[in-house]
C-alpha cells in the first residue's frame, strides 16, 4: 500500500534539511488522510489527527531505523495516531453519532461510486474499534497478528471482533438492501 517514499528524502528530513519535510508531506499526504479517515470515520476529525501523526513523525524521524521501509513506518504510526485518538474519544465522551455526520455526494451517473458511498455509510455506522479492525484488515491487508500487535489485543481476540465486526457491517447493509453472505466457519 502506499507511496514509494525515496531514502533521499527520509535522509533529509533526518536532518532537518529545509523543506525536506513539506517534501514529504505533500508526497505522503493523501494516503495517510484516507488511512486515518476510514479508521476514524469522520473527516474533519480526521484532518486534526493526520495533523497529530505527523507531529509524530517529525518527532520520531530520528529514530526511524529502516527495519522496515519508510511508507511501512509511516502508516504504523499514521495508525497508532488514530487508534490513539478513537480510545481518547472515548474515555472522554466525544459524540461520534453517525447521523451527524455528513455523507459524501452520490455521482448518480457511476454505479460504482454509489455502492461505495453504501458501504462507507454503512461503515461509519460501525464503533471504531470494529471499523479500525475492518479497515487494517480488508483495505490494507494487515494480519490478525499485526493489527493485534497495534490495538493491545491477542490475535484471537482481533480474530473475534474481525467476525463480529464482518457480521455488523453485512447487518447494517442489509438495512439497505445489499446482502452480503457470511462465511459460516463450522464444520459439517
Amino acid at each position: 500500500m502506499g507511496v514509494d517514499v525515496p531514502e533521499e528524502l527520509v535522509e533529509a528530513c533526518r536532518h532537518r534539511e529545509d523543506g525536506a519535510f513539506d517534501d514529504l508531506v505533500r508526497l505522503t499526504h493523501r494516503p495517510v488522510y484516507t488511512l486515518i479517515a476510514r479508521i476514524v470515520g469522520d473527516p474533519e476529525e480526521a484532518a486534526d489527527v493526520t495533523q497529530e501523526a505527523y507531529v509524530r513523525v517529525w518527532r520520531g524521524l530520528k529514530r526511524f531505523r529502516g527495519d522496515a521501509s519508510f511508507s511501512t513506518w509511516l502508516y504504523r504510526v499514521a495508525t497508532n495516531t488514530a487508534l490513539s485518538h478513537i480510545k481518547r474519544r472515548s474515555r472522554e465522551g466525544i459524540p461520534t453519532d453517525p447521523v451527524t455526520m455528513p455523507d459524501r455526494p452520490v455521482d448518480d451517473s457511476s454505479q460504482v461510486q454509489a455502492d461505495a458511498d453504501v458501504v462507507e455509510r454503512a461503515m461509519r455506522k460501525l464503533p471504531a474499534d470494529a471499523r479500525a479492525v475492518l479497515v487494517l484488515k480488508e483495505m490494507y491487508g494487515w494480519t490478525c497478528e499485526e493489527i493485534g500487535r497495534e490495538m493491545g489485543a491477542t490475535e484471537g481476540a482481533i480474530k473475534v471482533r474481525l467476525f463480529r465486526a464482518r457480521r455488523r457491517l453485512a447487518d447494517e447493509l442489509a438495512t439497505q438492501g445489499v446482502v452480503v453472505p457470511i462465511k459460516n466457519r463450522k464444520s459439517s
